[in-house]
């Protein structure tokens, strides 16, 4: 195993703790919420991978309209709130995914690639397991985002009681750059953007003011402002 590997494997498994904390809160069920409606259309009545699923939030969504979910994470500590949830989901390196070649209709992976430092590797290890006529769903943190430039400036965030956010690798991605990595044998469909107005979470969270944030977001990712948003969603077509 790689020292990054092993460094995000202990990151993750401090961090499974208090995973789930503010998971409920309106911002991330936003994000969930987001990340589904791109996704979800593709995955019913379909077989599945989310990589890099942790606790499961998102597959256990998934496994509702999926004829199968799988789920593979890197943390035998997320591995275990995802079990525990009666989610079918194994241990697993994003850059070596432990199945076959063509097993999967749709794979996906949100809030993780970002944090893989071989992205290249990772997105056609997801593109192998993936049926022809399948989808490759994939999330990347945006470089050129207002996010991206919140992030860089502020101070670290604690995640456990050893860690902060800044002891986990983290990438934000160009989408030019990321175009020449994409794997051999896709083909980009499309590119969505999540979170293209907000500097920080605080506004989703806030009575009153939450809702109508999350709406105007969503109209905002339906302009060409979506390439300045934090999370960019993209769907490649296995060839």
């Amino acid at each position: 195993m790689s020292s990054s590997m092993a460094d995000n494997r202990t990151y993750y498994d401090a961090f499974a703790a208090t995973y789930e904390a503010r998971r409920h809160e309106p911002y991330h069920r936003f994000l969930d919420d987001s990340e589904l409606a791109v996704v979800a259309p593709l995955a019913a009545g379909r077989d599945v991978l989310e990589v890099g699923c942790g606790t499961g939030l998102v597959l256990e969504r998934l496994a509702d309209v999926a004829r199968h979910a799988t789920g593979v994470d890197l943390s035998p500590g997320m591995l275990a709130k995802a079990h525990a949830r009666g989610l079918d989901v194994r241990e697993g390196d994003a850059t070596a995914l432990p199945f076959p070649d063509a097993s999967f209709d749709v794979t996906c992976s949100f809030k993780v690639l970002a944090h893989v430092p071989d992205l290249a590797r990772a997105l056609a290890e997801m593109a192998r397991v993936t049926r022809p006529g399948g989808f490759v769903v994939a999330e990347l943190y945006n470089a050129h985002s207002v996010r991206a430039l919140v992030k860089h400036l502020k101070p670290a965030s604690r995640v456990s009681a050893v860690h902060t956010d800044e002891d986990v690798y983290t990438r934000y991605d160009r989408l030019a750059e990321v175009r020449t990595q994409l794997p051999v044998g896709t083909r980009l469909v499309s590119v969505d953007g999540v979170r293209v107005l907000s500097p920080a979470a605080l506004p989703f969270n806030l009575p009153l003011v939450g809702p109508a944030w999350a709406r105007a977001e969503r109209l905002a990712a339906r302009t060409p402002l979506r390439r300045y948003a934090g999370f960019l969603i993209l769907t490649l077509e296995r060839l």
